[in-house]
């Protein structure tokens, strides 16, 4: 949530943004009207409370005398109930004014390309795309023709969007999880968390996928809990509400958690293979920085993610986002994009974001800097360090042969017990 001081003093830099971002800056004209009478409001109940205040200086003066103050007694008590009339109307002004706020993106850093998704900027890009002497399939038809992916099944169980995997799948779904988890705690210095999978309203407000994308998660009935629709919803909250000590910061955490995402925007969209599922499993990477440091830690986030994908020699490009692709609550985002030859295109396989105190508003993550120190909001980051799933997909695409076998990639060997090739002799 942006600094509603900072909505109100600069009002056109907001309505700049929103235009930027592709939404309609008529957004703010309710906010800006909502907050004058708001203020109008505050300033007649002060004006009241002083006269309420003289009055029972004079009640009490009166009284000292051993004078009547019947008069005035009356009058404190009618200002008093004026004043009892205007409070639930401010609390109604308070809470419009704050779903207005909570509707409104974060402000996106300077140096993010200001249009749509066209005006998205490649960064850098490493690896070597594979040549294959022969069509290279899609992963959907390599696993299915394995029998190690199962569509139709998982569809009788649970409906579209879902996938069984058998054998070498399931365990190499397990394997990257692992090698990933071990690469980011061993390596890059995160601490490990096994958070809940069902979190609470207030938790997904925290991060902004509520009220805004409730349509996107699913919602467990007769309860205020919801499933989680990646680890940074749990990992973000466990500080939520809470002052941390500037010498803690930067935190890094970690977390693989099973991820559920109604995906009410993509009908149509990736509806063969796992590209798109309803249930995936996501390793998630999280820091909590004093603002200060946050674009560094952005940096060094992206570059966590790039290694699983250098580890496993996969092809990749980095795309920094433009203002009107990237996410509500980000200041700043780097997709990394894997290559799949099965399609011969680039995918999304994370996004490394930074919301500057965005989330940290909504959440109430505050800092000290020493002792005595005015409170500050922490800025967040997180990025997917790796979606197993779509890791999976590139795998199976990068790494396969001419007889539909797909080669294990070195860094995962040890993760499956030496297994060379998936699909060979057993």
């Amino acid at each position: 949530m942006l600094d509603l001081k900072l909505v109100r003093d600069q009002s056109d830099l907001v309505r700049k943004m929103l235009v930027a971002r592709g939404q309609d800056p008529a957004a703010l004209d309710g906010f800006e009207e909502l907050d004058l009478k708001r203020r109008n409001l505050l300033k007649t109940v002060e004006e009241l409370k002083a006269k309420r205040n003289a009055a029972s200086d004079q009640v009490a003066a009166l009284k000292r005398a051993g004078q009547k103050a019947d008069e005035l007694i009356a009058e404190n008590r009618e200002l008093s109930q004026r004043i009892k009339q205007i409070d639930p109307e401010v609390a109604a002004v308070e809470e419009e004014e704050k779903a207005i706020l909570a509707a409104i993106p974060n402000l996106f850093d300077q140096s993010v390309p200001v249009g749509d998704e066209s005006q998205n900027l490649v960064v850098r890009s490493w690896g070597q795309i594979p040549s294959f002497p022969f069509e290279p399939k899609n992963h959907f038809e390599l696993g299915e023709a394995l029998g190690l992916m199962d569509f139709a099944r998982a569809s009788k169980i649970s409906g579209s969007r879902f996938a069984v995997l058998y054998g070498a799948l399931s365990r190499l779904n397990r394997a990257l999880i692992d090698f990933m988890l071990d690469l980011h705690t061993q390596e890059h210095g995160y601490g490990e968390v096994w958070p809940p999978a069902l979190i609470n309203s207030q938790s997904l407000y925290g991060t902004s996928q509520l009220p805004k994308f409730a349509e996107d998660s699913f919602k467990i009935e007769n309860f205020d809990l919801w499933l989680a629709p990646t680890a940074e919803v749990p990992l973000t909250n466990l500080y939520r509400n809470e002052t941390l000590e500037a010498a803690d910061l930067p935190i890094k955490v970690t977390a693989y958690t099973p991820c559920f995402r109604a995906e009410a925007g993509a009908a149509g969209r990736d509806t063969r293979g796992m590209i798109r599922m309803h249930q995936f499993d996501k390793v998630e990477l999280v820091k909590v920085t004093k603002p200060e440091d946050s674009w560094e830690a952005l940096e060094s986030l992206t570059n966590d993610a790039e290694s699983v994908l250098q580890k496993l020699n996969l092809p990749y490009r980095v795309v920094l986002l433009s203002s009107g692709d990237m996410g509500f609550a980000s200041a700043n985002t780097y997709d990394l994009e894997v290559w799949l030859p099965g399609p011969g295109v680039y995918r999304e396989i994370s996004s490394c974001s930074c919301f500057t105190d965005f989330q940290a508003r909504r959440a109430n993550i505050r800092f000290r800097r020493e002792q005595g120190a005015k409170l500050e909001f922490a800025h967040t980051l997180n990025g997917s360090g790796l979606a197993v799933g779509r890791t999976m997909v590139a795998i199976l695409e990068n790494y396969q042969n001419a007889d539909g076998t797909v080669t294990v990639p070195e860094a995962l060997k040890p993760y499956l017990g030496g297994l060379d090739l998936i699909g060979g002799p057993r």
